[in-house]
Parts: C-alpha cells; structure tokens; sequence
C-alpha cells in the first residue's frame, strides 16, 4: 500500500456549453481538471470550464489525435484520465479508479467499458457495450498515434487491464448528429483508407454489406430492435461514404 497517486481529467471540448457542466461535475474527484478547446469553438465552453476551476488551454485544430497528445504534454500528475464532454464518470467507476490509485498496481494503463445511449435508448449490442476504452493511462507511457487523426489509437508502452464499472457516453442525442458527426469524420477515415491501399472500386458495394452484417449479425445488433438495425444501416452508409471519398481522391 502506497499513498494515492495523482490524477488528471483531461477533456478535448468544441462547441460542448451544454454537456460540460455535468461532465466537469463527474470528475471534480480528481487532482485537477485540464479541458483542452478546440479554437473552433463558438460558445462558452471555455469560460464555463474556468467557472468550475478547470484549467483551460484554447489550441488550435489540428486533429483529434493531436489534441489529446497535447492534453497529455500538459498533464502534470502520474495518471490521466480522458473523458469527453458527453461522457460522465458514475461513482462506481470513480471508486474503482480511486481505489487502484491507492494500492501500487503494475499495470500501466486500464481499459474503461462504455455505455452508450443512442437516440434516447441505451445500445447494449451492435458493437456499442462493453465498447472498451483505454482511457486511464500512465503520462509518460503514452501517447496517441498520429497516423490515426481520428478514432484515435493508443500507442501505449506498457501493461494493461479492463475495468468493470462502465464510463457513461451520452452519444448522438439525434438522425441528423450522427450525420453531422459522420461528415467530420469521414475524410480523414478516406485519406487513411488511400493511404493504406484498401480501396478499390469492388470493395464499394462489399466494405458496406460487411460492416452491416457484422454489426446487425454477428456482433447481435438485431437484439436492440428499430435502433439496431438503424445504427447498422447508418454505418454501412458511412463505410461506403468513406470508400467513395477515398476513390475519389487523387493518387
């Protein structure tokens, strides 16, 4: 037994006024609060973070890799812990962060399960729980892959273990965000796709059928009723978004 190591909760906020209070709230537990902004943003997200005495670093976009490498340069403490602005830490998952934090475990970082509420439903299928993320780290053994901008990749130096409490995602609250949020994403999945050689006009129609069965089928997305095969029709639309956009794109 060892006195508590420190943690930091690390945030990467654009445009996030509405769910930052109730996020900020979930982690006050921690040592200190770092909410790195997107220099996009348009609302009060900074100013709300520094009312409840997070520090605050405006930085420009790059893209999400490089923003959370950026949270991790400025972390002072052993531990950091990454939470978006529409997730919440419940305090089962506090406690069982806090009680590792206070007996010297070997591991270096520690895969978080996720749960997903999706259009007002929890998803509990499709690939969507236990949705793990490695969001609890060692500082200096870590850092994000910046050949991966988006859906970021851990590049971790060390062991690791799961978690069993679950971290809250307050996922896409409508159609129309997971739209919004597919539009943003899909060019850098495209130039990823172009660079690694994967696309090829054949694969257009069987990237997406793929996608859909294994997350309506096999990975039991049916089990979730009307939203299941929502959100598996939605991402075998994205899959091929992302093939076309990387067809298209000049070699």
């Amino acid at each position: 037994m060892t006195s508590r190591q420190s943690i930091t909760a690390a945030i990467i906020a654009r445009d996030a006024a509405h769910d930052l209070p109730d996020c900020l709230g979930s982690v006050s537990w921690c040592d200190e609060t770092l909410v790195v902004v997107d220099d996009r943003t348009t609302d009060d997200t900074a100013q709300i973070a520094r009312e409840h005495d997070a520090r605050v670093i405006v930085r420009q976009f790059e893209d999400w890799a490089s923003q959370r490498n950026s949270a991790l340069s400025l972390c002072s403490t052993n531990w950091t812990l990454f939470v978006d602005a529409d997730e919440r830490v419940p305090n089962t998952l506090a406690e069982e962060i806090r009680f590792l934090l206070e007996h010297n475990r070997p591991e270096d970082g520690f895969w978080i399960p996720r749960i997903n509420l999706i259009c007002g439903r929890w998803v509990r299928h499709g690939g969507w729980y236990p949705d793990y993320q490695l969001r609890l780290m060692r500082r200096e053994r870590t850092r994000y892959d910046p050949e991966r901008p988006v859906h970021e990749v851990v590049l971790f130096d060390g062991e690791s273990r799961h978690l069993t409490q679950p971290l809250v995602h307050y996922n896409y609250r409508s159609i129309s965000e997971i739209f919004t949020k597919q539009a943003a994403y899909a060019p850098y999945d495209a130039a990823r796709l172009k660079e690694q050689g994967q696309v090829r006009p054949r694969s257009l129609l069987g990237g997406p059928v793929r996608e859909f069965c294994r997350r309506y089928i096999r990975l039991g997305g049916a089990f979730d009723g009307p939203i299941g095969i929502l959100l598996a029709v939605m991402l075998a639309a994205y899959e091929l978004r992302v093939r076309l956009l990387a067809l298209a794109e000049p070699s």
